[in-house]
């Protein structure tokens, strides 16, 4: 499937996708790559939301502003 095609689908069907996708990784997940990085890195950036050393952007500005980068 292409990402022309994908984009065609109604979102029912992709989501009906991305539950097969999540079934197929959950029934091997000892498969998956270790993301103990991703949890450390999670708890920096909380520390450092915490002690006001970054801030949170609204949901529908941060979408707003990635995809004018991809576009």
């Amino acid at each position: 499937m292409t990402l022309t095609e994908l984009h065609q689908l109604p979102a029912i069907e992709k989501l009906k996708i991305i539950e097969l996708l999540w079934t197929d990784l959950a029934a091997s997940e000892e498969l998956l790559p270790d993301l103990t990085w991703h949890e450390s890195e999670l708890a920096s950036t909380e520390a450092a939301f915490s002690a006001g050393a970054i801030n949170s952007v609204d949901w529908q500005l941060a979408k707003k502003n990635l995809r004018a980068q991809f576009e």
